[in-house]
């Protein structure tokens, strides 16, 4: 992708017609809107942003109906949303390799400031987006973010993202499962629209149908956002090179390819997490003033294979001394050495760990049966989990924070190295956008059978938003009334309070 930019003030004209949108002979856009799967910003640090769009005026067509064509793409940066006082703009080209997405990197911008970005091409112009960098050192306001998972576009509409978008945080932390490869659940209120992807353009369609909803592009326009993959983008389950269902592995890592390719074509992540084949660096460390340092992992793309129930699904639970092995590792070997030494740099007031699924220990066995274990998640890991939380509790005592998702269900747990110790960090899990969670009857008998499980809720679907303080850390869960209806409510399920050095969740 070529960028060209200009600094400073800038006057743009108020016809476009001048501007030199397709070229290598391609066709117009004959008045289609190229648009249609919105805006984007995300990776915000103290000086800089990634400006995203995909330019697909038939979003579900193998081309995104752009053909082949090369398209020189103009985007704006001001700091008022009527463009009179611009920053930065210039031109990007979009090719048809990356799926005519653009992933601008703006950089040389005031910390902890609000910006107001679009794009124009052939003609048309985008939606207006508001992004906002990260605050920087010595600055210690409170800091809001949001943290969502788990959309399966099928089960209910995107209300959450409508809430979201109001709320307008400074930033938005995505989990994983951001599609769904499968159809599955009850009462779908609207439909995949092909199978179960497997190559590059299918994968680019499923996310072109997600990205379509509105609900989820105001929430894209409105807060930049930092991402992470679970299983779902790619395959249910699948564990570094394989799936429960595609054990071969060339197989598998062809499939892999074509997933993280399209994942990183939809997300407003920088040039270098551009895929290599099967592989991309996603994990980073990020900073917001000396309030909080982010670290956001990537914990299915190295992982080891399944134990107990190998080749097949990672249920039902099961026990086995093998999810103990210390030689295993659910982050791989560079990433878990990568986590130490950041968790070894002087701390600010919080730390928060951004992952993909419930870290806490939960036995999930019935009442009467011996215990039982999730292999998927972090107890089919368990070195790993304990390696990670001795790292974490080199830093300012009780102030980490391990925000997560996946399950499909709000949590609130407290997390220590053994049971019955004192909490070293506290842990919450926000819902699911839409996706089918847990019965009432579940969650009541993990919540007993698991007492560290502070709180627990499976029967809403939403968010989870949190404010960091220097004094406190004040989390609420936003859920929708049902995902059911296009009109439904929001409102607060529950309110938690962690005070700055007393790690365990406190409900109020």
């Amino acid at each position: 992708m070529r960028i060209a930019v200009a600094g400073g003030p800038v006057v743009v004209a108020a016809s476009l017609a001048g501007f030199p949108l397709l070229r290598l002979g391609a066709q117009t856009l004959a008045g289609r809107d190229p648009f249609t799967l919105g805006i984007a910003s995300g990776c915000p640090t103290a000086q800089s942003v990634v400006l995203w769009t995909r330019l697909a005026p038939d979003p579900l067509s193998p081309d995104g109906g752009m053909g082949t064509a090369e398209v020189d793409v103009l985007w704006e940066l001001a700091q008022d949303p009527g463009f009179q006082r611009m920053v930065r703009s210039g031109t990007a080209t979009a090719r048809a390799d990356d799926a005519h997405s653009l992933h601008v990197e703006v950089n040389g911008l005031q910390a902890a400031c609000d910006y107001w970005y679009r794009f124009s091409a052939a003609g048309a112009r985008s939606a207006t987006g508001r992004t906002r960098t990260a605050p920087a050192p010595g600055d210690a306001r409170a800091v809001r973010v949001a943290f969502c998972a788990c959309q399966q576009y099928e089960q209910g509409y995107y209300i959450a993202y409508r809430d979201m978008a109001q709320q307008s945080p400074d930033l938005v932390l995505h989990l994983g499962d951001y599609i769904y490869e499968s159809s599955w659940g009850r009462a779908h209120v609207r439909h995949h629209v092909g199978g179960i992807p497997t190559t590059l353009p299918a994968y680019r369609a499923r996310y072109a149908l997600y990205k379509g909803d509105a609900d989820l592009q105001a929430a894209h326009a409105a807060s930049p956002w930092l991402v992470t993959w679970d299983d779902h983008e790619v395959a249910n389950d699948y564990t570094n090179d394989i799936s429960p269902l595609l054990t071969d592995p060339a197989q598998f890592l062809a499939m892999r390819a074509a997933a993280y390719r399209a994942w990183w074509e939809h997300m407003p992540v920088p040039l270098h997490m551009r895929p290599v084949g099967a592989q991309a660096r996603i994990h980073g460390r990020w900073r917001f003033g000396d309030m909080l340092d982010l670290v956001m992992l990537d914990a299915r793309q190295h992982r080891d294979h399944h134990v107990c129930l190998f080749g097949r699904s990672a249920s039902p639970p099961v026990d086995c001394a093998d999810r103990h092995d210390p030689a295993r590792s659910m982050l791989g070997a560079e990433q878990e050495a990568w986590f130490s030494r950041e968790m070894a740099r002087p701390a600010p007031h919080w730390t928060v760990v951004a992952q993909t699924t419930l870290m806490a220990p939960v036995d999930r066995a019935r009442d009467g049966e011996p215990s039982g274990y999730w292999m998927d998640g972090w107890d089919g890991y368990a070195a790993t989990r304990d390696r990670l939380l001795g790292a974490l509790q080199q830093r300012r005592p009780g102030s980490a924070l391990v925000l997560s998702g996946d399950v499909h269900a709000f949590w609130a747990a407290d997390l220590s190295r053994r049971p019955g110790e004192r909490p070293m960090a506290t842990e919450f899990v926000g819902g699911a956008i839409t996706s089918e969670g847990p019965s009432a009857a579940t969650v009541k008998r993990q919540m007993a059978r698991n007492p560290h499980l502070r709180y627990g809720r499976g029967d809403r679907q939403g968010y989870g938003l949190v404010t960091l303080a220097p004094d406190n850390a004040q989390v609420s869960f936003r859920a929708a009334s049902t995902v059911k209806s296009p009109t439904a409510s929001v409102d607060t399920l529950a309110r938690f309070v962690v005070e700055a050095g007393r790690a365990g969740v406190v409900q109020g």
